[in-house]
């Protein structure tokens, strides 16, 4: 520009925004959520009239710690449902809530009476309760601000928890319902049980760890007379210590057995020459090898049918021992059984029905489970004192010793076996093991007395749309009544269901809702009046506990008072084992959407949501509880996450120092960056976060703020008014238009499926690709410099206000604070707030497939034209696209045509450009995978522009000096 040509740049539309480039959200976040509180957001949109209830009802998490990144992943997906509900029209209700009972709160508190040198069990039963109820409120607390800095919104003010009175007066009504319908009994059976905590398991609070334990081969001497007397049975385990419970062994029907008889022996070697063993054949090898005997040692005499062996009695192998006061002398049970296996071992079983499932239930169904249950293990896994040879051998030690938690019960079974000849062979084996989720520690099987629901008994309760059982209406809620997101979760869920066995409530613990029943002194668990079931009594706790909470029942006189005058208080027993904590949680149902006033008036809720582990957890306790009390599912859907593993797929450790913690991420980064990585992962399967994935989540965020921030500018002064009807627009506004609304199908139907990634993922290509590298590209120089009332500008400004309206609302279950920051930008006020708004609806009559069509012509001719221009401007023959005036050869006439009803040349952002349906010479740019364009470079011709920058002939010919046609008329 010459020094005397006039400066045009205050004449042009420039974008006027104070929306910042830099976000701050680290800094700013705080601010809108003191803002949404103040104007209180959640609660005025319950105020919004006619709408459909959407409930998704919270799986609570437990009050004990600070928040990891899988509690952040699943409560941002929550949020996310939830708001996007709200927005697409329905009353989406969200109460919070925690599971506040349980072992790790009471773990915790022992914790700190072991450090001051207390005894639990010496402190008052209430008082004890009552320090475990501050320490869970105190969670609650921090939880609830934890929770809230991530952007989620919901009933904070009310949330629901399971030690709240009326909860526990409801957890302890629905385990009545059990009492009274007949489903409820004391057995005694194999339960999971954890030595270091001295309670039973279920099994959602059980984790899988691989452990190194002992294996022994035992050999238990045949004692029929006859050819076999004195040969040896072998068997195979893994827990040394179940031998002195051992009742029994089974083989397997069809298996091949044979006679082995040892002819060589190595220095040492366990094994004697003329030790003869029955092996099953496809395992004696390994047995042989194990026992350091070469093939050269051994030899097999003959077959052993089956029929043989179930005429043979067998002693156990410290039968006799010298000390054993005959605890071991009576002969052991053999018979076939159908859970041996010729996969591993020896083809034989060790039976301590006390200590394994399987074996409790041959025997039980074979009626003979009083001569074959033991009580050798006590309640911290030690053999009792008066146990010969093993008394107060522990299992466990009572702390992890470098992490390592094996006792002396294992080591000492061992010794005493090859002292008295017993044992053949010893090794290690490393294998998946059950262990507690909360000290760590394994766990094992043990026959204690517990209390149980039976899932296969009628229940008579008139609620049999579903079933009579639980597990029929368990089944056919999963079948016919909820819908599973992922699909494959309803197989999951299904087969833990067809095969669980009955439901073990009952927990030897202090910290919980207790078993409120009596048993009668005297009365057998069999017999008919073992079980108190009385309505009266029944609804004096029900009361007591609405009022008082659960610890009326430990409280001195409880007995009497809740039997009253009706009974003898010195007939019963009241028992104080507590609920399984899944019971409460699976009670939720009643206590939050039957009872509260937020709920639901059937008790369902839309939808239930937690990680894949609560298809053995909370889905699980849910539905079996409901199908108990309600006859049916508590929830229409199930959806499930994944875990969140590091960048390299590895499970996150403090040892290992990978992990990510939410607060750090918000520190860092913000909340709305975590809550953009939840919307860009497909959560139904393990996902993955670290610094170089959270690194490209907030590179996604700058483009997108970007896409915002040029329409806030773009929009600047915009007035209602001079909104131009769709019919009257360019053709690329009303393309536009038709994208918008196949867009808004695309999110609503991912939304609704809960498919965020594919609906963000829809709207982020949208706006950057669509929106920000196409049209915006193209339409800056008309929202810049076009007169006022130009047609073309005001029909941009038009989209872009529609494009507000739509991305602002679209994004605003994602980013829910940069969404608002946007909303506020344009539209300020006190009580001013995007997530007080829906979704706009989108009119039908906005698409237009042909004009779609025409489009996906023209825009693939622009990929060709601008990809030519990339390779001028590569090679320094031109500085920008507005000093080229390409040629353009187009093969089809249709899209010939299609270029001509349009300005190509500003679709380009040329300055000029001719179409041609001329044959392509071969200098000609072409794109391999658009055939029949091709482009060749010219020079854009005339001087250039001094407002727009176009190069055109008649710059220079008119009032305004150096101006073109379009600019001088804009300048009046």
């Amino acid at each position: 520009m010459c020094a005397d040509t006039p400066d045009y740049k205050d004449t042009l539309n420039l974008p006027e925004t104070d929306f910042p480039m830099r976000a701050g959200l680290p800094n700013r976040e705080p601010g809108w959520l003191d803002r949404w509180a103040k104007i209180g957001v959640y609660d005025r949109l319950r105020e919004k009239p006619g709408r459909e209830p959407f409930i998704l009802h919270d799986g609570p998490p437990y009050a004990n710690g600070h928040l990891h990144i899988g509690h952040a992943l699943n409560k941002i997906l929550k949020d996310m449902i939830v708001r996007s509900q709200q927005m697409m029209g329905r009353d989406s209700r969200y109460v919070p809530g925690w599971d506040c009972h349980g072992l790790p709160i009471e773990w915790k508190i022992e914790e700190q009476y072991r450090a001051k040198g207390q005894d639990k069990d010496a402190v008052n039963v209430v008082d004890f309760r009552q320090e475990c109820r501050r320490f869970a409120e105190g969670w609650v607390d921090i939880q609830r601000e934890e929770f809230k800095r991530l952007g989620v919104y919901g009933n904070w003010d009310d949330p629901y928890l399971t030690m709240d009175f009326h909860a526990e007066a409801v957890i302890a009504e629905d385990f009545m319902k059990f009492l009274m319908n007949g489903t409820l009994y004391q057995g005694s059976k194999p339960v999971m049980w954890s030595p270091v905590e001295k309670t039973a398991l279920a099994e959602a609070e059980v984790e899988y760890h691989d452990k190194e334990s002992h294996t022994i081969w035992v050999k238990f001497r045949v004692t029929t007379p006859g050819e076999l007397e004195n040969a040896f049975v072998v068997i195979w385990t893994t827990t040394p210590w179940t031998i002195p419970s051992n009742k029994a062994v089974t083989f397997g029907e069809d298996f091949a057995y044979g006679l082995y008889e040892v002819t060589g022996t190595p220095d040492e070697c366990w094994a004697n020459v003329g030790d003869r063993f029955i092996l099953a054949d496809k395992l004696a090898g390994d047995v042989m090898m194990r026992a350091r005997l070469d093939d050269a040692m051994w030899t097999r005499v003959r077959d052993v049918p089956t029929a043989e062996l179930a005429g043979l009695s067998l002693n156990h192998p410290l039968a006799g021992a010298e000390g054993g006061n005959g605890e071991w002398d009576d002969a052991r049970d053999f018979r076939a059984a159908p859970f041996v296996t010729d996969e591993e071992g020896t083809g034989f079983v060790h039976c301590a029905p006390s200590h394994g499932m399987e074996e409790f239930e041959l025997y039980r169904d074979l009626g003979m489970l009083d001569q074959m249950l033991t009580y050798n293990v006590l309640d911290d896994g030690a053999f009792r004192e008066d146990l010969p040879f093993f008394g107060g051998k522990r299992i466990l030690r009572e702390k992890a010793k470098k992490g390592d938690w094996e006792g002396d019960a294992n080591a000492a079974v061992i010794a005493k076996l090859i002292e008295v000849g017993g044992l053949l062979a010893r090794g290690r084996i490393k294998h998946s093991y059950p262990h507690s989720w909360r000290s760590k520690a394994p766990v094992i099987y043990r026959n204690t007395p517990q209390w149980f629901v039976a899932i296969d008994r009628e229940l008579g309760d008139g609620m049999d749309t579903y079933g009579k059982t639980i597990r029929e209406r368990a089944l056919t809620s999963i079948d016919e009544l909820v819908t599973f997101t992922p699909e494959k979760g309803k197989n999951r869920l299904r087969s833990m269901i067809e095969a669980r066995p009955d439901w073990v409530l009952s927990r030897q613990r202090a910290w919980g809702v207790p078993l409120t029943c009596f048993t009668k002194v005297g009365a057998l668990p069999t017999d008919a009046d073992f079980l108190l079931r009385d309505d009266t009594v029944n609804a004096r706790i029900k009361d007591a506990f609405e009022t008082e909470g659960a610890d009326c029942w430990y409280e001195e006189g409880a007995k009497e008072r809740f039997l009253g005058n009706d009974y003898n208080a010195a007939d019963y027993e009241q028992v104080f084992d507590v609920l399984d904590v899944w019971f409460d949680s699976g009670s939720t149902h009643n206590f939050v959407l039957r009872d509260r006033a937020d709920g639901t008036p059937d008790g369902i809720a839309d939808l239930y949501l937690e990680g894949t582990d609560q298809h053995r957890g909370w889905f699980h306790s849910s539905l079996l509880q409901a199908s108990g009390t309600k006859g049916r599912a508590p929830y229409r859907g199930v959806l499930t996450h994944g875990f969140t593993l590091d960048e390299k797929g590895m499970k996150m450790s403090k040892s290992l120092g990978n992990t990510i913690v939410p607060e750090e991420v918000t520190k860092q980064y913000g909340a709305d960056i975590l809550r953009l990585w939840v919307a860009q992962t497909d959560f139904t399967n393990d996902q993955r976060i670290g610094p170089e994935i959270l690194k490209g989540t907030a590179d996604s965020y700058r483009r997108l703020r970007n896409t915002m921030r040029f329409i806030l500018g773009n929009l600047a002064g915009y007035d209602p008014a001079e909104a131009v009807d769709p019919a009257d627009m360019p053709e690329l506004e009303r393309w536009v238009l038709h994208r918008l609304a196949e867009l808004d199908e695309v999110v609503r139907d991912g939304f609704n499926a809960y498919d965020f990634q594919g609906a963000f993922q829809a709207v982020f290509n949208f706006a950057t690709v669509d929106l920000s590298s196409f049209y915006f590209d193209i339409r800056k120089d008309a929202l810049y410099c076009d007169a006022p009332g130009a047609n073309t500008l005001k029909s941009a400004r038009t989209v872009l206000d529609i494009l507000f309206h739509r991305l602002t609302t679209w994004l605003a279950p994602i980013l829910v604070f940069t969404m608002e920051e946007v909303w506020l930008e344009r539209f300020p006020g006190e009580d001013s707030s995007v997530h007080l708004v829906d979704i706009p609806e989108t009119p039908a009559s906005w698409r237009d497939a042909a004009l779609a069509e025409k489009w996906s012509g023209i825009r693939a001719a622009r990929r060709v034209v601008t990809a030519a221009l990339e390779v001028q401007r590569r090679d320094k023959v031109i500085g920008a696209s507005l000093e080229a005036a390409p040629v353009v050869h187009v093969r089809d006439k249709a899209l010939a045509e299609a270029l001509h009803t349009v300005d190509f040349a500003d679709i380009c952002i040329t300055s000029d450009v001719e179409i041609t349906s001329d044959p392509m010479p071969n200098e000609a740019f072409r794109l391999p995978e658009i055939e029949g364009v091709g482009v060749v470079f010219e020079r854009a011709e005339g001087e250039k522009c001094q407002r727009c920058w176009k190069i055109l002939p008649d710059v220079g010919s008119h009032p305004h000096e150096g101006t073109c046609a379009r600019c001088d008329d804009a300048l009046g």
